[in-house]
C-alpha cells in the first residue's frame, strides 16, 4: 500500500473540494497540514511537506495530490529534498510571479523551472484566474509533467463547479497504478 498525501492550496481546500471528497474515499490519504492556510510561506509548507512525508507509514512511496499554490510547494519540495515519490497530480497550479497574484503568495517565486525526479501529471483549465494557461504549459514542460487541459473550468475547485470529478480520480489512478 502507498500514502495518498492531498497538499491543498491557499485557504485549504473546504469540505466539498475534490480533494477533500476523494481523501474520505481514500483509506491510505492523509492530508498535510500546513502551518497557516491563510498565511502561507514557502519554507514552512516545504517543511510541512517535508515532514509528512517522512511520517508517511506504508513501505512504498507516496503519491502527492497537489492543488493551486500547494503544486508550487511540491516543485520547491522536490528542488530541496530527496525522498522517494511514485509521482504527482498537480493540480491548478498557481503562478505566484504574475503581477496581480496575492501578495502573500509571493514567497513561492520563482517558480522551480527543472525536471521533477518522479512522475507527473499538470491538469489546467484555460480560463484560470490564477495562471495562463500557456504558464501552466510551461510549468508542465519545465516539470517534465504530462499535461491535460480540460478547457475552461476555472480553478478546478468547488467555486467553480468541482465536486466530484470522475476524470480527475481516473487521471489520478493511472498515476497510482504506474
Amino acid at each position: 500500500m502507498r500514502s495518498i498525501l492531498f497538499i491543498p492550496g491557499y485557504g485549504n481546500s473546504g469540505p466539498g473540494h475534490w480533494q477533500s471528497l476523494w481523501e474520505g474515499n481514500i483509506p491510505t490519504a492523509i492530508r498535510v497540514e500546513m502551518p497557516s492556510w491563510d498565511f502561507p510561506h514557502r519554507a514552512d509548507w516545504v517543511n510541512a511537506l517535508d515532514d509528512a512525508i517522512e511520517r508517511t507509514s506504508y513501505d512504498e512511496p507516496p503519491v502527492l495530490v497537489a492543488h493551486s499554490i500547494g503544486c508550487i510547494a511540491v516543485a520547491h519540495w522536490a528542488l530541496e529534498h530527496q525522498r522517494p515519490i511514485h509521482g504527482a497530480f498537480l493540480v491548478a497550479p498557481s503562478d505566484p510571479e504574475r503581477p496581480d497574484a496575492l501578495e502573500i503568495l509571493k514567497s513561492f517565486a520563482p517558480v522551480p523551472q527543472f525536471a521533477l525526479p518522479f512522475p507527473s501529471h499538470v491538469v489546467a483549465s484555460s480560463n484560470d484566474p490564477f495562471v495562463d494557461l500557456e504558464r501552466a504549459r510551461d510549468f508542465a514542460d519545465a516539470w517534465r509533467s504530462s499535461f491535460t487541459e480540460i478547457g475552461p473550468k476555472g480553478h478546478i475547485n468547488t467555486a467553480s463547479g468541482f465536486g466530484e470529478w470522475p476524470r480527475g480520480e481516473a487521471l489520478l489512478h493511472e498515476i497510482v497504478m504506474s
